[in-house]
């Protein structure tokens, strides 16, 4: 991967909810091709899309974090703001798909996906 958040994050996810990442090849209409997921206790932390130079994360916001989520938006970058605004509920909540370009997406993404896991 071209990029260094790619190997910061994947350090991050194992070092801090202990979780190994399964590499799959996905049919998914979203984003077909290779992806990398990893789940705790069974249920999906995030998976991973990688593209040149950089990657994709679909994480989901369940419904019953969405009011949480939504206290936390003012301090995400502003992509991110607009991302979660702009992406409806649906099948049990909103499903970000967050290309990570800066350290401020990471970090954002990162709080999110804690959020997931609180």
């Amino acid at each position: 991967m071209a990029t260094p958040l790619w190997g910061k994050f994947l350090i991050h996810l194992e070092e801090t909810y202990r979780v190994t990442p399964k590499v799959e090849y996905s049919k998914c209409a979203m984003a077909p091709g290779w992806n990398v997921k990893y789940k705790k206790s069974g249920k999906a932390l995030c998976t991973l899309y990688p593209v040149e130079g950089s990657f994709s994360c679909m994480v989901v916001i369940g419904d019953k974090k969405q009011n949480e989520a939504e206290l936390l938006l003012p301090s995400l970058d502003p992509y991110v703001q607009q991302l979660y605004q702009n992406t409806k509920s649906g099948m049990g909540g909103r499903w970000l798909m967050v290309d990570v370009t800066t350290p401020a997406i990471l970090a954002s993404l990162e709080r999110l996906i804690a959020l997931r896991q609180s």
